[in-house]
């Protein structure tokens, strides 16, 4: 008898989105709609649109370009296979920043956002020279949990009524990370 071989997980990367990965990211939404809407804002049939995610590429672009946020594309073995960013971005006093991120439901559970986030970590500490980075999960997101939990985030509060996700408002765990934590 032969001992099941386990998946070897993909090569990680991150890069700033691109309009070109426009068409990628909505047969991502397309074929992820299910799987992330307990976890987004209600999204009407027009999000999943090329139209729609170039607009939103766009705008992310824009925030890019004054220093608010870095929006990425996840990629796992050259193909990408999500989205990340690293919003929010304040300097002077506070130098923070939120981390937001999903990846496609056919990568998880193979270490793909975990890799994912933690090339973010050395992003937000190194080049963007951030002293913390905050990220929140719905209480019952324990695979995102576990995934900031193996980034050495640790749990700060509760919010409740922090978002408003899948049409309602919804209390949040929020995390942090420090830049010599």
């Amino acid at each position: 008898m032969t001992a099941p071989t386990a998946r070897r997980p993909p090569e990680v990367a991150l890069r700033v989105v691109s309009p070109d990965d426009v068409p990628a990211l909505t047969a991502l939404a397309v074929a992820n709609r299910g799987f992330l809407a307990p976890f987004e804002p209600e999204r009407d049939d027009s999000f999943f649109t090329e139209e729609t995610q170039l607009r939103a590429v766009e705008g992310a672009l824009e925030k890019h370009a004054t220093g608010l946020c870095v929006p990425l594309v996840v990629l796992a073995g050259g193909e990408v296979v999500g989205r990340l960013t690293v919003a929010d971005v304040v300097r002077g006093a506070f130098e923070s920043a939120h981390l937001g991120y999903w990846v496609s439901e056919h990568v998880g559970g193979r270490g793909v956002a975990t890799a994912a986030v933690a090339q973010a970590l050395d992003l937000a500490f190194g080049e963007l020279a951030l002293h913390r980075v905050q990220a929140s999960t719905l209480p019952d997101n324990a695979r995102s949990q576990a995934v900031l939990a193996r980034n050495g985030f640790e749990r700060i509060g509760y919010a409740p009524q922090y978002l408003r996700i899948a049409g309602r408002w919804q209390d949040h765990v929020l995390f942090q990370r420090l830049a010599d934590g």
